[in-house]
């Protein structure tokens, strides 16, 4: 993983290079159960080195402190890409192809039983399907490489907008059954 790190933080594979402050690996337990998957750092994560520290990062911690995860023991978090797109615009094609090799490396490295994708960019670059909509596939379970794959909205929508976060829950709530089937039947969340 430090050697993946290493690669991520000093890579000049594309343009946003050029206008990044900080390049995002990741962050969390890398031997984590749970691997969640956004679509690309915002300026505070560019200023501070760390995924989802913004808004909807926090918001993210919030549910999964609701879930009984967090980031030290039971996730990891990772983007599709790892710079930030200048006015957080949606990242272009070769900014992905050059950087989700990347993430497919970390997912082999972290191992994780459950990859959690948050939001419409997440799910189609994951998959490589532009057709794919996130309104018809949250909540489901996908099966890739032996994994399970839920997506689910992402934080920033439901900040956007809250009419959201009922459907967010209940794929959450998902997450945390399959969690206690298949990784600890013990888990504790006080909401679940």
């Amino acid at each position: 993983m430090e050697d993946v790190k290493n690669r991520i933080l000093n890579c000049t594979a594309c343009n946003l290079s050029k206008t990044r402050k900080n390049a995002i690996w990741g962050e969390g337990n890398i031997n984590a159960d749970i691997l969640l998957i956004g679509e690309a750092p915002g300026a505070y994560e560019d200023s501070t080195g760390r995924p989802f520290v913004g808004k909807s990062g926090q918001l993210l911690d919030k549910i999964l402190a609701a879930c009984g995860f967090n980031r030290q023991e039971h996730v990891f978090l990772s983007n599709v890409i790892r710079c930030r797109p200048p006015q957080n615009r949606t990242p272009q094609n070769e900014e992905v192809e050059a950087c989700i090799p990347f993430l497919f490396e970390q997912i082999e490295l972290v191992n994780p039983k459950i990859i959690i994708l948050l939001g419409a960019t997440a799910l189609k670059r994951f998959f490589k399907n532009d057709n794919m909509r996130i309104t018809k596939c949250r909540g489901e379970w996908i099966e890739w490489k032996n994994r399970l794959v839920m997506p689910v909205y992402h934080p920033s929508a439901l900040l956007r907008n809250p009419g959201l976060k009922r459907e967010t829950w209940t794929d959450f709530k998902k997450v945390v059954l399959k969690y206690r089937e298949i990784v600890n039947a013990d888990h504790y969340s006080a909401h679940v």
